[in-house]
Protein backbone atom coordinates (compact mmCIF):
# COMPACT_ATOMS: atom_id res chain seq x y z
CA UNK A 1 0.00 0.00 0.00
CA UNK A 2 1.16 3.49 -0.72
CA UNK A 3 1.70 6.01 1.78
CA UNK A 4 0.09 9.01 -0.10
CA UNK A 5 -3.55 7.30 -1.25
CA UNK A 6 -3.97 7.81 -4.86
CA UNK A 7 -7.32 9.94 -5.26
CA UNK A 8 -9.65 8.41 -7.89
CA UNK A 9 -13.02 8.63 -9.29
CA UNK A 10 -15.59 6.03 -9.01
CA UNK A 11 -17.59 6.04 -12.69
CA UNK A 12 -20.06 3.14 -12.53
CA UNK A 13 -21.51 2.99 -9.31
CA UNK A 14 -23.73 -0.31 -9.51
CA UNK A 15 -23.18 -3.34 -7.54
CA UNK A 16 -19.42 -4.10 -9.39
CA UNK A 17 -18.73 -0.21 -8.98
CA UNK A 18 -19.54 -0.68 -5.09
CA UNK A 19 -17.01 -3.90 -4.85
CA UNK A 20 -14.49 -1.68 -6.16
CA UNK A 21 -14.92 1.27 -3.93
CA UNK A 22 -15.25 -1.19 -0.91
CA UNK A 23 -11.69 -2.87 -2.21
CA UNK A 24 -10.32 0.35 -3.11
CA UNK A 25 -10.16 2.37 0.61
CA UNK A 26 -8.38 -0.06 2.03
CA UNK A 27 -5.74 -0.43 -0.41
CA UNK A 28 -3.65 2.56 -1.25
CA UNK A 29 -6.59 4.53 -2.97
CA UNK A 30 -8.89 6.90 -1.80
CA UNK A 31 -12.59 7.99 -3.30
CA UNK A 32 -13.20 11.78 -3.82
CA UNK A 33 -15.63 11.83 -6.70
CA UNK A 34 -18.11 9.44 -8.26
CA UNK A 35 -20.37 9.73 -11.42
CA UNK A 36 -23.45 8.20 -13.07
CA UNK A 37 -25.83 9.38 -14.98
CA UNK A 38 -28.44 7.74 -12.71
CA UNK A 39 -29.67 9.18 -9.37
CA UNK A 40 -27.42 6.35 -7.82
CA UNK A 41 -24.51 8.44 -7.86
CA UNK A 42 -25.81 10.36 -4.93
CA UNK A 43 -26.35 7.59 -2.86
CA UNK A 44 -23.28 6.52 -3.70
CA UNK A 45 -21.36 9.35 -2.58
CA UNK A 46 -23.03 9.44 0.92
CA UNK A 47 -21.95 5.60 1.38
CA UNK A 48 -18.33 6.75 0.15
CA UNK A 49 -17.74 9.86 1.77
CA UNK A 50 -16.87 11.77 -2.01
CA UNK A 51 -18.27 14.16 -4.40
CA UNK A 52 -21.20 13.45 -6.75
CA UNK A 53 -19.92 14.97 -9.88
CA UNK A 54 -22.43 16.41 -12.54
CA UNK A 55 -20.54 14.71 -15.59
CA UNK A 56 -18.21 12.41 -17.20
CA UNK A 57 -16.61 15.89 -18.33
CA UNK A 58 -16.56 16.75 -14.12
CA UNK A 59 -14.75 14.06 -13.31
CA UNK A 60 -12.02 14.60 -15.98
CA UNK A 61 -11.73 18.13 -15.29
CA UNK A 62 -11.86 18.08 -11.55
CA UNK A 63 -7.77 18.57 -10.59
CA UNK A 64 -7.75 16.63 -7.53
CA UNK A 65 -8.98 13.21 -9.49
CA UNK A 66 -5.84 11.16 -9.75
CA UNK A 67 -7.24 8.16 -11.42
CA UNK A 68 -10.57 6.24 -12.43
CA UNK A 69 -11.81 3.62 -11.67
CA UNK A 70 -14.43 2.52 -14.58
CA UNK A 71 -17.11 0.21 -14.19
CA UNK A 72 -18.97 1.29 -16.86
CA UNK A 73 -20.63 -0.56 -20.18
CA UNK A 74 -18.28 -2.68 -22.21
CA UNK A 75 -18.91 -0.70 -25.40
CA UNK A 76 -18.10 2.62 -23.48
CA UNK A 77 -14.37 1.49 -21.81
CA UNK A 78 -12.31 2.68 -25.20
CA UNK A 79 -13.79 6.49 -25.40
CA UNK A 80 -13.58 6.40 -21.55
CA UNK A 81 -10.29 5.52 -21.85
CA UNK A 82 -9.01 8.01 -24.61
CA UNK A 83 -11.15 11.05 -22.69
CA UNK A 84 -9.25 10.13 -19.38
CA UNK A 85 -6.00 9.65 -21.12
CA UNK A 86 -6.41 12.90 -22.90
CA UNK A 87 -7.17 14.60 -19.16
CA UNK A 88 -3.94 12.89 -17.89
CA UNK A 89 -5.93 10.19 -15.07
CA UNK A 90 -4.80 7.11 -14.62
CA UNK A 91 -7.59 4.45 -15.62
CA UNK A 92 -8.20 1.13 -13.78
CA UNK A 93 -11.02 -0.59 -16.03
CA UNK A 94 -12.96 -3.79 -15.73
CA UNK A 95 -12.84 -6.42 -18.36
CA UNK A 96 -12.80 -6.85 -21.10
CA UNK A 97 -11.31 -3.77 -22.07
CA UNK A 98 -13.16 -3.65 -25.44
CA UNK A 99 -15.69 -5.23 -27.45
CA UNK A 100 -13.25 -5.41 -30.29
CA UNK A 101 -9.46 -5.48 -30.83
CA UNK A 102 -9.78 -1.70 -33.08
CA UNK A 103 -11.23 -0.46 -30.08
CA UNK A 104 -8.51 -1.75 -27.67
CA UNK A 105 -5.76 -0.64 -29.73
CA UNK A 106 -7.19 3.23 -29.86
CA UNK A 107 -7.18 3.15 -25.97
CA UNK A 108 -3.99 1.64 -25.39
CA UNK A 109 -2.19 4.17 -28.01
CA UNK A 110 -4.08 7.10 -26.19
CA UNK A 111 -2.86 5.40 -22.89
CA UNK A 112 0.77 4.84 -23.96
CA UNK A 113 0.70 8.39 -25.99
CA UNK A 114 -0.21 9.86 -22.51
CA UNK A 115 1.69 8.05 -20.29
CA UNK A 116 -0.89 6.95 -18.28
CA UNK A 117 -1.42 3.83 -16.17
CA UNK A 118 -4.18 1.66 -17.68
CA UNK A 119 -4.80 -1.86 -15.92
CA UNK A 120 -8.03 -3.88 -16.56
CA UNK A 121 -9.32 -6.36 -14.34
CA UNK A 122 -8.71 -9.49 -15.16
CA UNK A 123 -8.33 -10.52 -11.26
CA UNK A 124 -8.77 -14.36 -11.31
CA UNK A 125 -5.23 -14.91 -12.78
CA UNK A 126 -4.25 -13.51 -9.46
CA UNK A 127 -5.77 -16.30 -7.30
CA UNK A 128 -3.45 -18.15 -5.73
CA UNK A 129 -4.49 -20.97 -7.09
CA UNK A 130 -3.71 -19.88 -10.48
CA UNK A 131 -0.32 -18.91 -9.59
CA UNK A 132 0.10 -22.64 -8.51
CA UNK A 133 -0.56 -24.15 -11.88
CA UNK A 134 1.57 -21.61 -13.70
CA UNK A 135 4.48 -22.47 -11.69
CA UNK A 136 3.26 -26.31 -12.21
CA UNK A 137 3.62 -25.40 -16.33
CA UNK A 138 6.45 -23.68 -16.05
CA UNK A 139 8.79 -26.09 -13.68
CA UNK A 140 7.68 -28.90 -16.24
CA UNK A 141 6.06 -30.74 -13.13
CA UNK A 142 2.84 -31.49 -14.94
CA UNK A 143 5.33 -32.65 -18.06
CA UNK A 144 4.01 -31.66 -21.74
CA UNK A 145 0.93 -29.73 -21.22
CA UNK A 146 -1.26 -31.26 -23.90
CA UNK A 147 -4.70 -29.55 -22.79
CA UNK A 148 -5.89 -26.68 -20.42
CA UNK A 149 -9.63 -25.98 -19.80
CA UNK A 150 -11.79 -23.30 -17.64
CA UNK A 151 -15.50 -22.78 -16.96
CA UNK A 152 -16.84 -19.79 -15.36
CA UNK A 153 -20.80 -20.54 -15.17
CA UNK A 154 -23.69 -18.91 -12.98
CA UNK A 155 -27.42 -19.30 -12.40
CA UNK A 156 -28.33 -15.47 -12.81
CA UNK A 157 -29.46 -15.61 -15.92
CA UNK A 158 -32.65 -18.02 -14.97
CA UNK A 159 -33.90 -14.90 -14.40
CA UNK A 160 -33.28 -12.42 -16.99
CA UNK A 161 -30.79 -9.66 -16.76
CA UNK A 162 -31.98 -5.97 -16.66
CA UNK A 163 -29.77 -2.67 -17.62
CA UNK A 164 -27.26 -3.01 -19.88
CA UNK A 165 -25.82 -6.57 -18.99
CA UNK A 166 -29.27 -7.97 -20.31
CA UNK A 167 -28.26 -6.61 -24.32
CA UNK A 168 -26.66 -8.56 -27.12
CA UNK A 169 -24.47 -5.70 -27.52
CA UNK A 170 -23.44 -5.34 -24.34
CA UNK A 171 -22.57 -8.88 -23.96
CA UNK A 172 -22.24 -10.92 -27.08
CA UNK A 173 -21.77 -14.38 -26.68
CA UNK A 174 -23.51 -14.24 -23.31
CA UNK A 175 -21.95 -14.88 -20.20
CA UNK A 176 -18.60 -15.16 -22.08
CA UNK A 177 -18.56 -11.44 -22.03
CA UNK A 178 -18.67 -10.77 -18.62
CA UNK A 179 -17.66 -14.38 -17.29
CA UNK A 180 -15.64 -16.29 -19.57
CA UNK A 181 -13.29 -14.01 -20.02
CA UNK A 182 -11.63 -14.51 -16.64
CA UNK A 183 -11.01 -17.96 -18.17
CA UNK A 184 -9.61 -17.11 -21.53
CA UNK A 185 -7.12 -14.98 -19.33
CA UNK A 186 -6.31 -17.46 -17.68
CA UNK A 187 -5.77 -20.03 -20.51
CA UNK A 188 -3.33 -17.13 -21.88
CA UNK A 189 -1.47 -16.47 -18.70
CA UNK A 190 -0.70 -20.62 -18.72
CA UNK A 191 0.02 -21.41 -21.34
CA UNK A 192 0.51 -18.46 -24.10
CA UNK A 193 -2.09 -16.93 -26.97
CA UNK A 194 -4.29 -18.76 -28.75
CA UNK A 195 -3.77 -19.26 -32.67
CA UNK A 196 -6.87 -20.91 -33.92
CA UNK A 197 -10.43 -20.63 -31.83
CA UNK A 198 -14.25 -22.31 -33.08
CA UNK A 199 -16.90 -21.28 -30.74
CA UNK A 200 -20.84 -22.39 -30.36
CA UNK A 201 -23.15 -19.62 -28.70
CA UNK A 202 -26.85 -20.28 -28.19
CA UNK A 203 -29.85 -19.22 -26.10
CA UNK A 204 -31.13 -23.22 -24.91
CA UNK A 205 -33.97 -22.47 -22.64
CA UNK A 206 -34.73 -18.92 -23.83
CA UNK A 207 -34.84 -17.24 -20.94
CA UNK A 208 -33.68 -13.94 -21.93
CA UNK A 209 -32.15 -11.95 -24.94
CA UNK A 210 -28.76 -13.15 -24.23
CA UNK A 211 -26.89 -16.63 -25.21
CA UNK A 212 -26.92 -18.45 -22.61
CA UNK A 213 -24.56 -21.21 -22.94
CA UNK A 214 -20.95 -20.60 -24.87
CA UNK A 215 -18.38 -22.98 -25.72
CA UNK A 216 -14.76 -22.69 -27.35
CA UNK A 217 -12.26 -24.93 -28.61
CA UNK A 218 -8.87 -23.13 -28.65
CA UNK A 219 -5.43 -24.23 -30.47
CA UNK A 220 -2.32 -22.53 -28.58
CA UNK A 221 1.09 -20.98 -30.06
CA UNK A 222 2.93 -23.26 -27.50
CA UNK A 223 1.16 -26.47 -28.50
CA UNK A 224 -2.08 -27.69 -26.49
CA UNK A 225 -5.53 -27.96 -27.14
CA UNK A 226 -7.96 -25.96 -24.77
CA UNK A 227 -11.55 -25.74 -23.87
CA UNK A 228 -13.34 -22.43 -22.40
CA UNK A 229 -16.93 -22.77 -21.22
CA UNK A 230 -19.44 -20.33 -19.33
CA UNK A 231 -23.48 -20.41 -19.22
CA UNK A 232 -25.14 -18.28 -17.22
CA UNK A 233 -28.46 -20.98 -16.25
CA UNK A 234 -26.58 -23.88 -14.24
CA UNK A 235 -25.22 -24.19 -10.61
CA UNK A 236 -22.25 -22.50 -9.92
CA UNK A 237 -18.89 -23.37 -11.83
CA UNK A 238 -15.39 -21.87 -11.18
CA UNK A 239 -12.68 -24.50 -12.45
CA UNK A 240 -9.02 -24.11 -14.22
CA UNK A 241 -7.22 -27.09 -15.01
CA UNK A 242 -4.24 -27.81 -16.74
CA UNK A 243 -3.66 -31.42 -17.83
CA UNK A 244 -0.38 -32.91 -19.03
CA UNK A 245 1.74 -35.98 -19.64
CA UNK A 246 2.88 -36.15 -15.90
CA UNK A 247 -0.14 -35.05 -14.37
CA UNK A 248 -2.73 -33.06 -14.04
CA UNK A 249 -3.72 -30.01 -11.88
CA UNK A 250 -7.16 -28.12 -10.82
CA UNK A 251 -7.89 -24.79 -9.20
CA UNK A 252 -11.16 -25.12 -8.15
CA UNK A 253 -14.30 -23.70 -6.42
CA UNK A 254 -12.90 -20.19 -7.82
CA UNK A 255 -9.50 -20.45 -5.97
CA UNK A 256 -11.08 -22.41 -2.76
CA UNK A 257 -9.33 -25.79 -3.67
CA UNK A 258 -6.60 -27.32 -5.51
CA UNK A 259 -6.05 -30.42 -6.65
CA UNK A 260 -3.40 -32.50 -8.31
CA UNK A 261 -3.29 -36.32 -10.00
CA UNK A 262 -0.18 -37.96 -10.97
CA UNK A 263 -0.19 -40.27 -14.56
CA UNK A 264 -1.25 -43.87 -12.89
CA UNK A 265 -3.65 -42.64 -10.26
CA UNK A 266 -6.81 -43.20 -10.26
CA UNK A 267 -8.39 -40.34 -8.58
CA UNK A 268 -6.82 -36.45 -7.66
CA UNK A 269 -5.89 -35.47 -4.51
CA UNK A 270 -6.59 -32.05 -2.55
CA UNK A 271 -3.75 -29.93 -1.62
CA UNK A 272 -3.74 -27.24 0.82
CA UNK A 273 -4.11 -23.60 -0.97
CA UNK A 274 -3.96 -20.12 0.19
CA UNK A 275 -6.86 -17.56 -0.93
CA UNK A 276 -6.83 -14.20 -1.71
CA UNK A 277 -9.20 -11.22 -2.00
CA UNK A 278 -8.35 -10.83 -5.95
CA UNK A 279 -9.89 -7.58 -6.22
CA UNK A 280 -7.79 -6.28 -3.36
CA UNK A 281 -4.79 -7.54 -4.61
CA UNK A 282 -5.31 -5.79 -8.24
CA UNK A 283 -5.85 -2.43 -6.89
CA UNK A 284 -3.48 -2.25 -4.70
CA UNK A 285 -1.04 -2.77 -7.38
CA UNK A 286 -2.85 -0.27 -9.36
CA UNK A 287 -2.39 2.40 -6.66
CA UNK A 288 1.67 1.39 -6.79
CA UNK A 289 1.95 1.67 -10.09
CA UNK A 290 0.55 4.56 -10.34
CA UNK A 291 3.15 6.08 -7.85
CA UNK A 292 5.55 4.58 -9.36
CA UNK A 293 5.50 4.75 -12.64
CA UNK A 294 5.76 0.93 -12.82
CA UNK A 295 3.56 -1.84 -15.75
CA UNK A 296 1.06 -3.43 -14.24
CA UNK A 297 1.12 -6.78 -14.63
CA UNK A 298 -2.52 -6.90 -16.57
CA UNK A 299 -2.00 -3.99 -19.01
CA UNK A 300 -3.03 -3.14 -22.26
CA UNK A 301 -1.41 -5.31 -23.89
CA UNK A 302 -2.50 -8.35 -22.06
CA UNK A 303 -5.70 -7.32 -22.52
CA UNK A 304 -6.05 -7.27 -25.99
CA UNK A 305 -4.97 -10.74 -26.35
CA UNK A 306 -8.55 -11.25 -24.40
CA UNK A 307 -10.42 -9.32 -26.67
CA UNK A 308 -8.88 -10.80 -29.24
CA UNK A 309 -10.37 -13.81 -28.39
CA UNK A 310 -13.41 -12.73 -27.15
CA UNK A 311 -14.00 -11.21 -30.93
CA UNK A 312 -13.19 -14.34 -32.62
CA UNK A 313 -15.24 -16.09 -30.13
CA UNK A 314 -18.38 -13.49 -31.55
CA UNK A 315 -17.56 -14.02 -35.15
CA UNK A 316 -17.17 -18.02 -35.06
CA UNK A 317 -20.37 -18.33 -33.27
CA UNK A 318 -22.06 -15.98 -35.58
CA UNK A 319 -20.35 -17.52 -39.05
CA UNK A 320 -19.85 -21.11 -38.03
CA UNK A 321 -16.22 -21.25 -39.03
CA UNK A 322 -12.37 -21.95 -37.33
CA UNK A 323 -11.21 -18.48 -36.59
CA UNK A 324 -7.03 -17.24 -37.51
CA UNK A 325 -6.47 -15.34 -34.31
CA UNK A 326 -3.73 -13.65 -35.64
CA UNK A 327 -6.49 -12.47 -38.40
CA UNK A 328 -8.40 -10.98 -35.27
CA UNK A 329 -5.20 -9.24 -33.72
CA UNK A 330 -4.52 -7.47 -37.10
CA UNK A 331 -7.41 -5.25 -37.50
CA UNK A 332 -7.08 -1.77 -36.47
Amino acid sequence: MTSDPVRVASVGVGWWGARLADAATDEGLTIVSCFSPSDRRLEFAQKYGCRAAASWDDVLQDPEVEAILLATPHSTHADQVVDAAAAGKHVFVEKPLALSVADAKRAIAAADAARIVLQVGHNRRRQPGVRRLKELVDADALGTIHHVEANLSHPKGLTPRTGWRGKPTESPAGGMTGLGVHMVDNLIYLVGRPKRLAAFSKQIAALGTLDEATTVMLEFESGPLGFVGTTTVIPDVASTAAFGTKAAAWNDLDGERFYRQNVGEKQRTEEPIDTLDTVRDELAEFATCVRSGARPEVDGLAALEVVAVLEGIVESARDGGVVDVDAIRART
